[in-house]
């Protein structure tokens, strides 16, 4: 699953992606697209908060890729 958040500021790529976590299944991967600055911390936080997974940051063209594993 690639949650694509582009152009969006924080903190919609998290409400995205945690609208969007639960189509995965457990032990997946989902891959935010983010490019606002911000979601280079906010987006771990949000894991630990959830008790998700927070595997890397992708650098792209244009923002970054972060990857998520959903863990419940």
């Amino acid at each position: 699953l690639v949650v694509d958040a582009l152009g969006r500021k924080c903190p919609i790529p998290i409400i995205m992606v945690a609208e969007r976590i639960r189509e995965i299944p457990i032990g997946a991967v989902v891959a935010v697209l983010a490019d606002d600055v911000a979601a280079r911390t906010d987006v771990p936080a949000w894991c630990r908060m959830k008790s998700q997974e927070f595997v890397c940051e992708e650098p792209l063209p244009r923002g970054w890729a972060f990857h998520i594993r959903r863990m419940y």
